[in-house]
């Protein structure tokens, strides 16, 4: 079984349940449903899919000592699959979203980067035995990103000259806050060639780097444009959300594909990748949260499983299926969704 450790972004998602019609409306009061607790960000949505999925992964983060706190890490510690390293910072507030999912409207989110913004790295303490590391979220780390992103940078090189495949995933970035306003086409330039792989939505980077959103439609050509730019700036592999058309996935010659670490079993089938996964159809639309989040996992799920780029795209694609009908992405989930993927070695459910 691989090693696979999950850092970075770690939060608690609000969630009150919205009939429709709510706003901001000062002096009214205005009825909604009840609230959904449940634990968010990418170290709990991605690290909690791959623990679905059958991987166990150890968890880094940096967490408050305020009620919210104690509520995540007893949460956390709770997870089937999940052994969580958690750095309690002292008079610092935890991480939280408001998650608002009016029916028929796309989700916005009010965030508190709170304790997330002290996380720097150190925390991370994975041993010799790590095949994986995914590094959630940076772009909503700001220690992490102080010296144009030395500590960034630094955190990945060093593991992956101990052999470890590095992956990132990205938040759309608020352009007002203090981590939206550093420019981050440079610091992408500085940490891309450090990362193996790297799994953004149009809207990540678009959000970080204005001008990647160019003049022209954002069509196919335009999400292959920018995977291009990615593996440019030096990551082994690719693979950009582009909401319902699915995902495109994007890989690098066979010399950076080799330097890629322990998770890949056989690089040279990854090599020169240029390919449209689809998305699977659901009939039951619950949630768009943590569909992106979900894709990686299972994305890594098939990487480390040895699994081709399509049949790992297909594994990422049914994980996004999966959490969008509001199902965990368990093996069985996968199948159901598309028995093909009986045959893709997939593990039972550990939890």
């Amino acid at each position: 079984m691989a090693r696979v450790a999950v850092a970075g972004h770690l939060c608690l998602d609000l969630t009150p349940e919205l009939l429709g019609g709510e706003r901001i409306d000062p002096g009214h009061l205005l009825e909604v449903g009840p609230l959904s607790v449940r634990l968010g960000g990418s170290v709990a949505n991605t690290g909690g899919d791959l623990a679905d999925l059958g991987v166990p992964v150890d968890v880094f983060a940096a967490v408050g000592d305020d009620d919210l706190g104690a509520l995540l890490r007893r949460m956390v510690g709770e997870r089937p699959g999940m052994a969580p390293h958690l750095r309690e910072v002292r008079g610092s507030t935890t991480s939280y979203s408001l998650v608002f999912e009016s029916p028929g409207t796309d989700r916005t989110f009010w965030h508190h980067v709170g304790s997330n913004a002290l996380f720097d790295g150190s925390e991370v303490e994975p041993g010799a035995d790590l095949d994986l590391l995914h590094l959630g979220y940076p772009n909503l780390l700001p220690a992490l990103l102080t010296d144009d992103a030395a500590p960034m940078h630094d955190l990945l090189a060093r593991l992956r000259r101990s052999g470890v495949t590095t992956s990132v995933d990205l938040a759309v970035i608020d352009p007002r806050s203090p981590t939206g306003a550093l420019d981050w086409e440079q610091i992408l330039r500085r940490t891309v060639s450090e990362v193996d792989v790297i799994t953004p939505s149009i809207d990540d980077l678009v959000s970080a780097v204005p001008s990647l959103a160019g003049e022209g439609p954002h069509d196919d050509g335009y999400v292959e444009r920018l995977a291009d730019i990615l593996v440019d700036w030096g990551a082994a592999v690719v693979a950009v959300s582009a909401g319902a058309r699915g995902v495109f996935l994007r890989t690098g010659d066979s010399a950076r594909l080799r330097s890629a670490g322990r998770a890949f079993p056989d690089p040279d089938t990854w090599v020169g990748v240029r390919e449209w996964i689809e998305p699977y159809a659901v009939t039951r639309l619950a949630t768009t949260t943590g569909a992106g989040d979900a894709a990686t996992a299972g994305l890594l799920h098939g990487i480390l499983g040895g699994l081709t780029p399509r049949r790992s795209g297909a594994v990422a694609m049914a994980c996004a299926a999966a959490v969008v009908s509001g199902r965990r992405p368990t093996p069985e989930v996968l199948v159901d969704i598309d028995p093909a993927l009986a045959s893709a070695r997939l593990p039972r459910d550990h939890s």
